[in-house]
This record gives structure tokens, sequence and C-alpha cells, in this order.
């Protein structure tokens, strides 16, 4: 049984907000499997942004698609040493200099994105991030602005930790934002910082809030695993890093730091996330596909952004092949721009 099953089963608990819902996914995902699968977000998991259907971004895909690389140059070599292979900039890194040069009106970001609600059918949904930190949610434009007007900032305490990783990552330092990403949803299962037995506990503690999860929801809690090491447990890393970090950037893609930070962690992790360009009803973009080995096996999770802004425009999850189980396919898209929170409370949106 896949996550949207799962949640199908929430029936009679009300509807959670779009970035609720995603991190419950992923809670239910840590009992499933040994390295719990991505949010799809938003989270998981909003410009001027093309329209591309599914088969019109995978015909571009197929037809034109090749990997980036940028070169700088290399230092010349001496006679007596073998030329040393140009240094490789990663395109995220290039992108992300150049998200960071640009110049940014507003004072908070607006997104609208659009994914399949528990029962399949779409649910839009609004978003406004602060630069304060702020967090402000809406079903439509008229029930936001109300939501601004009362300023009833519903920012969680997760929120504030992946925004304030990525803004870190943006200065430069990427492992220590890297670190805070990890540890953004309070539990340090991971091992990040602390010893085996408190990440053991950690664990252990959140087990059985997942276990209690199932209970509520009238199911038998599933069996107790133990906390993964070695590949595993780098796996699970991945996991929650591209997870944390796509949720970072769906929430918050509109400020420039935060998306600048962003693409600086996604750029540590290519070992297990490829980066190919293509284009999109005329329009240059990038796609990042994380593999399923970090996705629990039964899925790999594509997220599609503007070649140019780094902003995101999709997110898609593809069932995995092979995969006894394989996940859903299921698509998250995206709409953002930089807005002022005094013309989004007078419904100028």
């Amino acid at each position: 049984m896949d996550e949207m099953d799962l949640m199908k089963k929430l029936s009679d608990v009300p509807s959670p907000s779009p970035e609720a819902y995603d991190r419950a996914r992923t809670a239910l995902r840590t009992a499933m499997a040994d390295q719990p699968m991505n949010t799809v977000t938003r989270p998981k998991r909003r410009f001027s942004w093309p329209r591309a259907s599914i088969a019109a971004m995978g015909a571009a895909a197929a037809a034109t698609a090749v990997v980036i690389a940028t070169t700088s140059g290399g230092t010349p070599a001496t006679p007596t040493e073998a030329a040393a292979p140009p240094a490789v900039e990663s395109p995220l890194v290039k992108l992300a200099s150049e998200v960071e040069a640009a110049a940014q009106p507003g004072d908070a970001s607006l997104i609208i994105g659009t994914k399949p609600a528990p029962d399949g059918s779409p649910y839009v949904f609004y978003t406004v991030y602060s630069d304060k930190g702020q967090v402000f949610h809406g079903g439509d434009p008229k029930d936001l602005a109300a939501t601004v007007k009362r300023n009833d900032d519903q920012a969680t305490d997760f929120d504030r930790k992946i925004m304030a990783a990525a803004r870190l990552a943006a200065t430069g330092e990427v492992d220590k934002a890297k670190d805070g990403m990890l540890t953004a949803a309070n539990r340090n299962f991971l091992g990040i910082g602390v010893s085996p037995a408190e990440a053991d506990k950690e664990w252990a503690d959140a087990q059985a809030e997942v276990a209690e999860m199932f209970r509520k929801m009238g199911k038998e809690p599933p069996a107790p695993k133990p906390r993964p090491t070695g590949k595993a447990l780098e796996s699970l890393k991945n996991n929650h890093l591209w997870s944390n970090a796509t949720h970072a950037l769906f929430v918050g893609a509109a400020n420039a730091e935060v998306r600048a930070g962003v693409l600086k962690l996604f750029s540590t992790m290519s070992d297990v996330v490829t980066v190919v360009e293509s284009f999109a009803d005329g329009k240059r973009v990038l796609t990042l596909t994380a593999i399923p080995e970090i996705l629990g096996g039964d899925a790999s999770s594509a997220l599609t952004i503007d070649a140019d802004n780094g902003l995101p425009i999709r997110n898609e999850v593809f069932p995995a092949k092979d995969s006894p189980t394989p996940s859903q396919h299921a698509v998250v898209s995206y709409k953002s721009s930089r807005v002022t929170l005094a013309d989004v409370a007078a419904g100028k949106i």
C-alpha cells in the first residue's frame, strides 16, 4: 500500500494543510521502509512558467536532453606534468549565483500549487511566505487575503528551520546547512552530531509515533525495524535532504536566498541526483531526478525548474519498474511570483 492509499484512510481527520499533508506522508513512509520516500511537494512537494503537459515534457526530454557540465578554465600544465582536467562547476551552483545576483521586488513569495488530493481530484492551494518568515495559507485568493489581513501566521518550527538552513547554504556554509536541513523535523535518528545511542532512541520514538498514527487509522502498526546503518543510512540521509530541501524550495521559491541555498544543497547530491537540460514550450529547463534507491526503491522523483531563474515548475513521481510495490504516478505543478503582503491582503494577486 502506498502513501496515497494510507492517507485516504484518514477520512475522519480534518484536511491538513499542504505542508502538513506532505510531512504526514513522510512519517508514514518512515514506517514502511528503511529508506522513507521523498515527499512530493510540494513536498511535496510556484513567475512565468511553461504549461507543459506530462507528455510534452517527456517527449522534449527524450528528444533533446543533455547532461549539463559547465567548465571553467584550468591552470595550464607545466612541461613536466600531465595536463589536469578542467575544473567543473555544477550547473546548479552557477544558477544559484545568478539567482542571488538578480534584483527582487516585493516582500513575500506567492506560491500557487496544484496537486492530487487524497481522492485523486486536483487540489489548488495558495501559500504566501514573507521575507520575515511568516507563512499564510488559503484555499483561494479571497481566503488567502483574509488570512493575511488577520495576520494568521501559520509558520511551523519545521518551516522556520528549513528556511534557515536554505539561507545558510546561500551564504556558502553548505555543510552546516545540510545538518540543519537533515534535523529540521526535530527527530535526529540520522545521528547528526549525536551518539549512536541517542540516535537509536530518536529512531524508536519516531517509530512509536508512526505506530500511534496507524492505530488511530484503525490499522495494525508495522513491526519495528532497527535503525539503518551504512549504505542504508546514507540513503536515508539523502532522502531527508532531498525531501526537506524541495519543501523549502516549494514554500519559499520566489525568495532568492532560499532558492539559491536549495540549489547549492542539491549540487552536493550529484551521486544520487542527475541534472538534465531540455526544453518545454520553448523554455529551457533543468530536470533534477532523484534515483529510486533514496526513495524507498518504489519511485524516482523528477523536479523540473526554470533553467534561467531556478523557479520550480513541476515535481513528478515515476513508479519504479522493478519494484514489487511501485508508487503511483503523481504530478504537482507550481507557479511562483514576488508580491507585497499589502497587495495580497487587498486581494490584488
